[in-house]
């Protein structure tokens, strides 16, 4: 005979993700400023996060940027330099970088791609009409200095090999030069194109025959287009009014502006005129400058430079009067400095999720406090322990899961803000990354300080919540 089956009159209730959800909201909406003060730990941690991870990304741009407009990692340059204290014997015999080293590595390098010589000339003045104007460097160069340091011409023309083998009198200009001696069309309304104009360098007469196209970063060129359409739009709708079109120049950058504030004259103009009497006791001094070499690729870097070593130990006669300034180093302290402002920043917004967790974790043990006997009459009527379990821990999500979108579009106005206050030529950029990154932090966050009031809620006795007071 068959026994008859014993069924509870109680039967387990099952755990519904849309119901635990929609009590979580519940929760949320009938204590609005709790969770608002709950949720502004992580609002402030995930806005501070995505800011932050801004920030560094715009300085990283703007770096690169710059280091691209410098030449390159493929650019060398060879500087003269103290000899080493083994040689110090033969101090007076070291001629330090000369013409010579320049065709010696022209006739003997095979990895070296590009040669420009530089000789610059001690505190320049340019004036013309009474301005006087200090740039930052002329320089006597040969016309692969163009493709060597990254310029484009505008307008007029490079000096050629002609021009130098003759020393013409002849330069070209950067923007910076033209924009204090001519006129800034910022201010006048119109752009000088001074090809042709004669200027004065420390008392020599030089003709304009090139100027250079204005550098600035992208973003820099960005926002001068925006403030170029908003004045057309402006004059469209209150009639003429002083061009701003060509606004911006003070905000591209130390790089930008040191192209643009360039002289460059031929290197045998800067010889006769400049160099040729100013050595000590009026002997010609045959020294250059700087000696920059372009390779072919960074990967034979190494070798390019020991080759190129091998020939100047060689025409310098073993003595070691001379170093390269490689641009690695600086590609190596621009990874080295975003990956420590990655860190720093990192660290800062983490303890603002960190504090969010914690408020988080205090709201749902007073959420546990104020319904007891809620959690006691569900498992009396059959929720089992795992279904208060993940019901808490859902609840705690909601409100992490809120606080992170929020924090998520606070932080499109924190940036706005920070676009203010930084360069333009590091201008913060928001990037999809670390949407994703902070928005996980935040709901990380809410899992885990959600699990202890889980666990403590999915503990209660039945009995003991019935009888809470």
């Amino acid at each position: 005979m068959n026994k008859p089956s014993f069924k509870s009159p109680i039967q387990q209730i099952k755990f519904d993700p849309v119901s635990a959800i929609e009590m979580g909201l519940k929760e949320i909406k009938a204590h609005k400023f709790r969770s608002l003060l709950t949720m502004l730990g992580i609002i402030l941690g995930v806005s501070s996060l995505i800011a932050m991870s801004a920030l560094v990304k715009g300085m990283e741009n703007g770096m690169r940027e710059a280091l691209i407009a410098i030449g390159g990692l493929e650019k060398v340059t060879i500087q003269q330099q103290e000899v080493p204290p083994e040689q110090e014997h033969l101090a007076d015999q070291a001629v330090g970088i000369t013409i010579n080293d320049v065709y010696a590595l022209s006739k003997n390098s095979d990895l070296v791609k590009l040669i420009t010589p530089e000789m610059r000339l001690n505190r320049p003045v340019v004036s013309r009409a009474g301005k006087n104007y200090v740039p930052f460097q002329v320089v006597g160069t040969w016309p692969s200095a163009l493709q060597m340091n990254q310029h484009e011409i505008q307008y007029g023309r490079m000096f050629n090999e002609i021009d130098d083998g003759q020393a013409r009198s002849v330069c070209v200009i950067g923007t910076a030069v033209r924009d204090e001696l001519f006129g800034d069309p910022e201010e006048t309304g119109n752009e000088i194109i001074p090809i042709g104009e004669k200027i004065n360098i420390n008392g020599q007469i030089f003709t304009i025959i090139g100027m250079f196209k204005h550098y600035e970063s992208e973003s820099a060129r960005k926002a001068r287009l925006l403030e170029k359409n908003k004045n057309q739009q402006k004059e469209t709708q209150s009639g003429p009014s002083r061009s701003k079109g060509f606004g911006g120049r003070r905000r591209e950058g130390f790089v930008f502006w040191l192209k643009n504030a360039t002289v460059y004259m031929p290197l045998n103009t800067m010889w006769l005129r400049f160099r040729a009497s100013a050595g000590t006791n009026n002997i010609p001094d045959p020294r250059l400058s700087n000696l920059t070499i372009k390779i072919g690729s960074v990967d034979i870097l190494d070798n390019a430079l020991q080759q190129t070593r091998n020939i100047l130990m060689h025409t310098h006669k073993g003595i070691e009067d001379f170093g390269f300034r490689t641009q690695e180093n600086w590609a190596e302290n621009i990874n080295v400095s975003i990956r420590n402002a990655r860190l720093s920043g990192g660290i800062i917004a983490a303890i603002s999720l960190i504090v969010g967790g914690i408020g988080i974790m205090n709201i749902m043990f007073a959420s546990i406090t104020e319904r007891i006997r809620e959690i006691g009459i569900r498992k009396a009527v059959g929720a089992t322990t795992e279904a208060i379990f993940i019901q808490i821990l859902v609840e705690s999500l909601v409100i992490a899961v809120t606080g992170g979108i929020a924090g998520l579009i606070c932080s499109f106005g924190l940036v706005d803000i920070l676009k203010w206050l930084s360069p333009e030529s590091n201008s913060p950029v928001i990037t999809i990354t670390a949407m994703c990154v902070a928005f996980s932090f935040s709901v990380a966050v809410g899992l885990i300080a959600g699990l202890a009031p889980a666990i403590k809620a999915s503990q209660l006795s039945p009995l003991e919540s019935l009888r809470y007071e």
